[in-house]
């Protein structure tokens, strides 16, 4: 049989091949470091089994791919003339079959087809072991594996695994052993490091040591020790069928329901496969203590299983399984449950079970098969609710992610883009990532479909809670640790409003912290961009912009939903990879004291804290950096600029054209896509998926949307307002002026970018903003939008006079970003108007949200997010970092002369009618029953 792709080279050459030609590599190695033998002679070699037991100083932990492998040879010198006198190997022996062997072999027998390798183990064995017992090896116990053993050794004429060893050393009546290695789990060991539990004793296989013990009692026994490795299904392909994969060969240990599955699904294709034996007694002779003996034997089985098993059925990927022990044994979820134990006023092993419990909550528990199952499932879904999902600079990310450890940081639109991403990674033949999902996610069957997947679920808040703190980040840590690739949203939950939301630093800080815990693998952060033309969550998201509360997942919430879906159109999505971040580089900049030693959970470095914010503030750039224009965010630019969301289809056209013209001749980035489609196509669409309605009139017709899509569609005008941030500066500038110096919309703009940086996640500084600026007044120039009159004051640009059409266009370009300004006022009035010291920030957030409420009702209707509560919360924090207000000793905010200054350049922005109204509406101090809540809430 040949060797699969990418597997290594078995232990046995075929039966027609010199076993000198093709013995493994590792044999190969050990003779290639020794000196040549004399001429007619060989050069005997020592067991690998041997030689690893002789290592003293070799610590008492899992095997590594350095530890000595199996096969090993045989000691002893084997002469030419003894080979010549038994070619066939040994003799199958005349054994009766115990009766219930062939009953339940022949029931069986329909549904087990056996592929053995090498093809005839029997000639393969020594000559000098020739007739020497054989005790077979298995990786775990089980009725299947022996009936599975027993049939592969009468078809290779090897003694029968039913029969026992002369003087039954097992004790058992057979002649083999599985190495069922009784762990000592987490608690025993917490236990026996505070000394409240006595040291365990069983650590490895209880028949192996039974063997080794017979051996020192009977110097002329020696006993061939066979490991055998059973696959029943092995890894599936790509043309396996669903049942199939769903039980074929894994790392998990299943039960016998699931293994009788597996039998009946995929037992027509089952491996054994033999290695070369080992002898004990000259491991025995060694002369190490039986317990180092047994130990190191245990090891080194051990590892040539792993070996085996990875090469035939790959890497193995169940979390779950191998990391819950590993955090729960790390120093720091010790001390956690120690602590935990101090506080609860319980016993140690009460504190031990709740941080078992939050380690299965949390972790992930990937399988090979689901995954597989739900890319059969998910195909032809995409296929049937979207219309193409484009991805765009993936082939970049290839390039750079070799020797990286990948966290994948997207924004977050909807609960699409779990599967959407892991799906497109999947599909093109990356491994898909570990997800952190929110815990209000952890549904029945949905959880569990979410975590074989790859999710680990965490919780909203962990604050109050050190002991989930502490096995949240372990975890975390041991996933950087182990190279696993994770995906997590530094906003924290989906945006509701098509923007993207300030980050959350939590996660980011529990990956650089495990960095710089244990930096042997560097990081690489890769930003990506979602972009929907329809949303699923549409509906639920203009309840909660309404007032609403948010509706708790549940079951049948997703059931009843499915039927609608599957009947809708979303039009296309595009997944955008953004350019990557490599922590070190931040950590260079950031961090120039740290010299790349490890730093323990304990300390608390200065400069970590600024590092965590600064690469979320760089990870939510990059986002943007690499976004999607698609034709519903053209749309959406154009319809929501006029008051009744509506436009005659010629100026439709021509607003969705100067778009597309900025964005050609004044690119963000080099990531940036935008639709190919011609304008009159982007209208088609629009109306194809029922975001558009057309109204026919004789004069021509007119499209517009209606009151609730409007609401939606501002979410899409949203993701794509910060590639306009320039050309909606300019065209503010004159909404209210007819002229205006270049030299003043550059001072304006100077003083209001650092507002607009922060809110849009812009990439510029302020020189390159002013730069920009200038670029795009020469393409408004150039597009008749404006007209440069004189050159005083660096030039005076003017527009026309009128309601001309090239006045309308301005006007619509500039809507986008007015909304912003209004609100920057708001904030500036209502402290103005209260004076300095009089608010904290918390009441200046509240006054401010109602007063933009009050003229949303009074003035003109506005998007939700014009009174959302967290950018006037970013729109003050900024105006703390720039000193223009800062608290007082009672937390109060004050300011001076410069914010009158500041709001007296409104006037070159805002309307004087908008601007008294503002001014008139602005409260003056909060109610005193509201100002004794912010009160409570504070305290």
């Amino acid at each position: 049989m040949p060797a699969m792709p990418n597997q290594t080279p078995l232990p046995f050459p075929d039966a027609d091949k010199d076993a000198t030609t093709a013995a493994s590599p590792a044999r190969e190695d050990a003779a290639t470091s020794q000196p040549a033998p004399a001429d007619g002679a060989e050069a005997p070699r020592e067991p690998d089994a041997a030689q690893a037991s002789r290592r003293e100083s070799e610590p008492e932990t899992e095997p590594n791919p350095a530890q000595a492998e199996l096969p090993v040879d045989p000691p002893g010198h084997v002469r030419d003339d003894d080979r010549s006198r038994r070619p066939g190997g040994p003799r199958r022996p005349s054994v009766r079959r115990p009766w219930w062997a062939k009953l339940l072999g022949r029931i069986m027998a329909p549904w087990v087809q056996v592929t053995v390798e090498p093809r005839n183990p029997a000639a393969e064995i020594p000559e000098e072991w020739s007739g020497r017992p054989v005790c077979y090896v298995l990786e775990d116990y089980g009725l299947s594996n022996a009936l599975i053993l027993e049939r592969a050794c009468r078809e290779a004429g090897l003694p029968s695994p039913l029969q026992p060893l002369p003087g039954d050393p097992l004790k058992r009546k057979r002649a083999y052993l599985a190495l069922s290695r009784r762990n000592v789990n987490t608690l025993t060991q917490l236990q026996q490091s505070l000394g409240t539990a006595p040291p365990s004793r069983k650590t490895h296989s209880g028949s192996l040591a039974h063997l080794l013990d017979a051996h020192r009692a009977d110097p002329s026994m020696d006993v061939q020790l066979v490991p055998v490795s059973i696959f029943v299904g092995r890894a599936p392909d790509k043309n396996s069928g669903w049942f199939s994969v769903l039980f074929s060969e894994n790392w998990t240990l299943v039960g016998r329901f699931r293994r009788l599955l597996a039998i009946a699904l995929n037992g027509r294709d089952t491996l054994v496969r033999f290695a070369p034996p080992v002898s004990l007694r000259a491991i025995v002779d060694e002369g190490l203590p039986p317990e180092r003996t047994v130990r190191k034997l245990s090891r080194v089985l051990r590892a040539h299983f792993r070996r085996i098993r990875a090469a035939v059925i790959g890497p193995d990927l169940s979390t779950r399984r191998l990391l819950v022990d590993q955090v729960l044994a790390s120093p720091t979820v010790k001390d956690a449950i120690a602590d935990q134990a101090g506080r609860d006023k319980s016993s140690l092993a009460d504190a031990w079970k709740k941080a078992h419990g939050f380690a299965y909550e949390i972790a992930a528990d990937y399988s090979h098969p689901v995954v597989r199952s739900a890319s059969f499932l998910l195909t032809p879904v995409w296929n049937r609710i979207y219309r193409g999902v484009l991805v765009h600079h993936l082939d970049k990310l290839k390039d750079d992610a070799p020797g990286f450890e990948v966290v994948y940081v997207p924004c977050h639109r909807s609960h699409m883009d779990y599967l959407l991403l892991s799906y497109l990674l999947y599909t093109r033949g990356i491994v898909p990532p570990h997800i952190v999902a929110g815990i209000n996610l952890n549904l029945p069957v949905v959880g569990t479909l979410l975590r074989k997947g790859g999710a680990f679920f965490i919780r909203r808040s962990i604050r109050g809670s050190a002991l989930y703190s502490a096995v949240l980040s372990e975890y975390v840590a041991q996933l950087v640790a182990g190279g696993y690739s994770i995906e997590y949203f530094v906003e924290g939950g989906r945006s509701r409003t098509g923007r993207l939301l300030p980050p959350k630093g939590g996660m980011v800080a529990m990956t650089v912290r495990a960095f710089v815990r244990q930096p042997t693998r560097p990081v690489l952060f890769q930003p990506i961009y979602i972009g929907y033309e329809k949303l699923m969550e549409g509906n639920s998201y203009l309840d909660e912009l309404s007032g609403k509360p948010k509706e708790k997942e549940s079951i049948w919430q997703l059931l009843m939903g499915i039927p609608k879906v599957l009947r809708s159109n979303y039009g296309q999505v595009v997944v955008n990879f953004g350019e990557p971040i490599r922590l070190g580089d931040v950590l260079a900049e950031h961090a120039p004291d740290w010299d790349g030693a490890p730093v323990s959970d304990e300390e608390k470095p200065a400069w970590l804290s600024d590092t965590v914010d600064a690469l979320a503030q760089r990870i939510q750039v990059n986002v943007n950096r690499a976004a999607d224009v698609n034709p519903i965010n053209l749309l959406a630019l154009a319809l929501l600029s006029t008051p009744k969301h509506a436009m005659g289809e010629g100026d439709l056209r021509a607003q969705i054209q100067l778009s597309k013209t900025l964005l050609a001749e004044l690119p963000y980035s080099d990531r940036v896509t935008v639709t190919p489609h011609p304008v009159e196509e982007i209208i088609a669409h629009g109306e194809e998926i029922n975001v558009l309605t057309r109204t026919k009139h004789p004069l021509g017709d007119v499209l517009g949307v209606s009151g609730d899509n409007a609401v939606l569609l501002s979410y899409f005008r949203n993701n794509v307002l910060h590639l306009f941030t320039a050309a909606s500066w300019i065209a503010c500038c004159f909404q209210n002026n007819r002229r205006m110096s270049i030299n003043g919309v550059q001072r304006l703009g100077r003083s209001v970018y650092p507002f607009l940086q922060a809110e849009l996640f812009l990439p510029w500084t302020e020189e390159q903003f002013a730069e920009r600026l200038n670029r795009t007044i020469d393409v408004f120039i150039r597009e008749g939008l404006l007209e440069k009159i004189s050159d005083d004051e660096g030039g005076i640009l003017a527009r026309n006079s009128g309601q001309s059409d090239e006045v309308f266009r301005l006007r619509a370009i500039g809507h986008s970003l007015q909304q912003a300004f209004e609100r920057y006022y708001i904030a500036i009035s209502v402290l103005v108007k209260n004076g300095p010291g009089t608010l904290t920030a918390a009441e200046l957030e509240s006054l401010c949200q109602l007063a933009a409420q009050r003229l949303s009702l009074l003035y003109a209707p506005a998007a939700p997010e014009f009174f959302d509560k967290t950018l006037f919360r970013g729109f003050i924090q900024k105006l703390r970092e720039m000193r223009l207000v800062w608290p007082d000793e009672n937390s109060k905010l004050a300011f001076d002369s410069r914010l009158d200054t500041w709001a007296k350049d409104a006037k070159f922005i805002l309307g004087r009618e908008l601007r008294h109204t503002i001014e008139k509406i602005s409260p003056e101090s909060a109610k005193p029953a509201a100002a004794a809540e912010v009160g409570d809430g504070a305290a």
